[in-house]
């Protein structure tokens, strides 16, 4: 069963374009954000909201991750545990209800503030996350993940075999003004 129809560019114009090149992608205006976000939870899209200015390493990034989205306190609080926890997002027993959202949007805000302060750990988050959301994709599940950058010239290797990309209104570098 497809995700979505053969027509879905003009049936789900906004989340089929925000997943159509990858499962993460990024936003440098909070305003365009905003407004997805908005239509997304107009679609019935849960959504999770990151500020990962808050982050000033991996422990604290996995724990807030963990605490938004009802992880067990058994579970570690590393990358391993992330990711293994993150297996459970995709299928639906946490952070959103599969059964009557149309999908989970994860957004991490101003993440080019942990991406500095650590940027290996901010790649393999963004490489768990498209990974997880192509899992959930093969069961029937949406996952889309908005990157917001202050950065116009943020840039990541692609992640989940998918290059992250700039949404399509600012796909431009002119639209980011560089």
């Amino acid at each position: 069963m497809a995700i979505w129809d053969a027509d879905a560019e003009t049936t789900h114009p906004m989340d089929f374009r925000l997943v159509r090149d990858g499962f993460v992608t990024m936003f440098w205006q909070s305003s365009l954000l905003d407004d997805s976000l908005d239509g997304l939870r107009s679609r019935a899209y849960q959504v999770v909201e990151f500020d990962a200015r808050a982050w000033s390493s991996d422990a604290e990034m996995c724990e807030d991750v963990a605490s938004q989205f009802g992880f067990p306190d058994y579970s570690g609080r590393d990358l391993d545990a992330l990711n293994d926890c993150m297996s459970d997002v995709a299928s639906g027993s946490y952070g959103w209800d599969a059964a009557t959202d149309t999908g989970l949007v994860i957004a991490l805000r101003a993440f080019d503030a942990f991406a500095e302060r650590d940027r290996r750990t901010a790649q393999i988050m963004l490489d768990i996350v498209a990974t997880r959301a192509r899992s959930a994709m093969l069961i029937g599940h949406r996952i889309i993940c908005l990157v917001q950058s202050n950065d116009p010239r943020l840039a990541f290797e692609p992640v989940g075999a998918m290059p992250v990309v700039w949404n399509d209104a600012e796909w431009l570098d002119t639209e980011r003004g560089l």
